[in-house]
C-alpha cells in the first residue's frame, strides 16, 4: 500500500500543480461522485434485496389483500421502496452536470494565464505561455473525463433501479393473484 502511495502522491500532486484549484475542484467532485455512485450499487444488489424480502413477508401476513386498505398498504410499501432506489440520483446527475462547467472554467483560467504571460513579457514565447496552456487542458480533459464515465455509470445504475421500481407493484400484486386461485 505504502509503495502505491509513493508512487501515485506525486504523480498526483504534479497533476494538481498542473491543472490549477479548477482540477482539484474538479477531483473532489469526481471522489463524492463515485461515492454515491457505489453506494447506490451496494443498496440496489446488497440492501435493497433484504428490504424486498422484509416487505414481501410483511405483505404475505395479511390476512387479506384485495380490500382497499391493503391496496393502500401495498402503495405506501412500495412507494417507499420505490423513493429508496431513486436516493441520491437526481445529486449525481448534478455532479457529473457541473464537471465540464468547471472544466471550461479552468480553460478560461488558463487563458486568462495566457493572455497576462504575452502581456507581461510582451512576446509570443511559449515557455511563458506554457503554464497557462496546461492549465487550460488539463482542466478541460478532467472536466470532459469524469463526466462521461460519470455519466455511463450513472445512466447504467439509474436504469437497473428503473426496472427493480417498475417491477415492485407486478410482485406484490402476484401474492393476490394466488389468494384468488
Amino acid at each position: 500500500m505504502s509503495l502505491l502511495l509513493e508512487r501515485w502522491l506525486p504523480w498526483l500532486a504534479d497533476l494538481l500543480q498542473l491543472g490549477g484549484p479548477v482540477l482539484g475542484l474538479i477531483l473532489v467532485i469526481a471522489f463524492t461522485m463515485w461515492v454515491l455512485l457505489f453506494e447506490r450499487l451496494f443498496y440496489l444488489f446488497a440492501e435493497f434485496p433484504r428490504e424486498l424480502e422484509r416487505a414481501e413477508r410483511h405483505w404475505r401476513s395479511r390476512r387479506e389483500r384485495t380490500s382497499w386498505f391493503a391496496a393502500q398498504d401495498r402503495k405506501a410499501v412500495t412507494g417507499y421502496l420505490g423513493s429508496r432506489l431513486g436516493k441520491n440520483f437526481s445529486l449525481i446527475a448534478t455532479l457529473i452536470k457541473v464537471c465540464p462547467l468547471l472544466g471550461l472554467l479552468g480553460t478560461v483560467i488558463g487563458m486568462l494565464e495566457v493572455f497576462d504571460a504575452l502581456a507581461a513579457t510582451g512576446s509570443n514565447n511559449p515557455r511563458s505561455m506554457a503554464a497557462g496552456v496546461s492549465k487550460a487542458t488539463v482542466s478541460t480533459l478532467a472536466g470532459m473525463v469524469v463526466a462521461i464515465v460519470g455519466l455511463l455509470a450513472h445512466s447504467l445504475s439509474e436504469r437497473r433501479a428503473a426496472a427493480v421500481r417498475q417491477g415492485l407493484e407486478a410482485r406484490f400484486t402476484q401474492f393476490e393473484d394466488r389468494d384468488h386461485a
